[in-house]
């Protein structure tokens, strides 16, 4: 059971339990295109313009959730935010099982996008706000964790279910989520900034157990939001201020390199890919990205994969090796850490704003590389990964030169340390 900084068992149920439902309902709705490309395209004889626009067409739906997320989670709380996305994913997950034409497909798919959109910033943002210092970084983890999760547990089912009923397994994970927040906190914080002074002190007290003592980090949470009293609301504007500049700078660089390292585009398509480099079934490039992609490789394939027709003179243990190390290093480090920064770096009463900035980047990026992904492979595959590279390369000097450490601080420390740089 996670523990506060003071060693004090945090009270059950773990809210971040159940926030993380957002993150694997977020990767079911991003892994659902990679094992339905044949299938969907075949039953409903889209081309491959079409199937690039359902499979890209998620991330404008976030794009626009991404510009509304943070004044809906500002407005109704953070709880209320999620219930909201949820509802958004049922509808979306419900209009892809009944379709038969494109447009209606487009559409389930634009309001998943629109939902996970919502998800990708309220839960980062939820679990960065209740969770310890010691402990906000491992639990902003699990966020990124949970999204491979969910995306493996879409490759692999949809190996062996039909495209529509996988989208009723995307159902699931949003079941669960509106169940939990019946038995979990609202934010401390949110609560503290709308001047629910009661409702926040319980709050607190019922993340960091009945016994803890949480005078200081409710008097530090209360003089930050204090200070807010005499600030004007924000605006889009006050982003570029010279006191938040270097924030939205780390938060908007870490999105676009994130995206442009290409992950989206190899993972909304894998099973194509994978055909590509030479399988002669796209379910086994599908089931070994699956694989690869939780931190805990098996010791040995599982029996489907004996089952597939498997590629002749083709080096096997070198792609897979190749699309695990991608895998793995981006899993570990960009896939989670702009999450975690995004979460921490901004103060309350601009999270909002400039939250919804940042994931509103994220997404477009998302869309660029997703959408461009297979006219760029029809073109040169060799090309392809080579711009991806230097994305990757181009982030290592931007890490090493923006972003700062944050381990070990609260967010208010962190968001003075970054003000006193500008």
């Amino acid at each position: 059971m996670p523990r506060s900084a003071k060693g004090l068992a945090i009270a059950r149920p773990d809210p971040n339990n159940h926030a993380v439902c957002g993150s694997f309902e977020f990767g079911s709705c991003v892994g659902y295109s990679a094992p339905t490309q044949s299938a969907i395209r075949q039953d409903l004889k889209l081309s491959l313009a079409e199937y690039s626009m359902f499979g890209s067409i998620i991330t404008i739906g976030a794009m626009i959730g991404a510009i509304t997320s943070g004044k809906i989670a500002d407005l109704i709380g953070r709880k209320g935010a999620m219930r909201t996305s949820s509802a958004f994913c049922i509808i979306g997950w419900l209009l892809v099982y009944f379709s038969k034409e494109a447009w209606s497909l487009d559409i389930g798919r634009f309001s998943t996008g629109y939902g996970i959109g919502i998800f990708s910033f309220v839960v980062p943002i939820f679990i960065a706000e209740i969770a310890p210092k010691n402990l906000r970084g491992g639990l902003a983890t699990l966020n990124q964790l949970m999204i491979v999760c969910g995306a493996s547990t879409a490759y692999l089912l949809g190996t062996v279910i039909t495209w529509r009923t996988l989208a009723l397994t995307g159902i699931l994970p949003c079941v669960f989520l509106l169940v939990g927040l019946f038995f979990i906190p609202e934010s401390p914080r949110w609560l503290a900034k709308m001047g629910l002074q009661k409702e926040f002190e319980l709050a607190l007290r019922k993340l960091r157990g009945r016994d803890a003592d949480v005078s200081q980090e409710s008097a530090d949470i209360q003089a930050s939001i204090d200070t807010l009293q005499y600030l004007p609301n924000a605006r889009l504007f006050d982003l570029f201020n010279g006191k938040y500049t270097r924030a939205v700078i780390i938060g908007v660089g870490l999105m676009v390199f994130q995206q442009f390292g290409g992950i989206n585009g190899i993972g909304f398509y894998a099973s194509e890919t994978f055909v590509a480099a030479g399988f002669s079934s796209g379910k086994f490039g599908t089931i070994a990205y699956a694989i690869i992609q939780v931190p805990i490789t098996p010791k040995k394939c599982p029996d489907p994969l004996r089952a597939l027709p498997l590629p002749d003179q083709i080096p096997i243990t070198m792609v897979i090796a190749k699309s695990q190390v991608y895998i793995a290093s981006f899993s570990i480090g960009m896939g989670a850490v702009p999450w975690v920064i995004m979460s921490e770096i901004f103060p309350i009463h601009m999270k909002g704003l400039a939250g919804s900035l940042v994931v509103l980047v994220n997404w477009l990026g998302a869309w660029a590389v997703s959408y461009t992904f297979n006219f760029l492979m029809s073109w040169s595959s060799t090309g392809t990964f080579m711009i991806y590279a230097g994305f990757c390369a181009l982030t290592v000097l931007f890490v090493v030169k923006i972003v700062p450490e944050t381990k070990g601080k609260t967010l208010e420390q962190i968001q003075a340390s970054i003000n006193s740089l500008n």
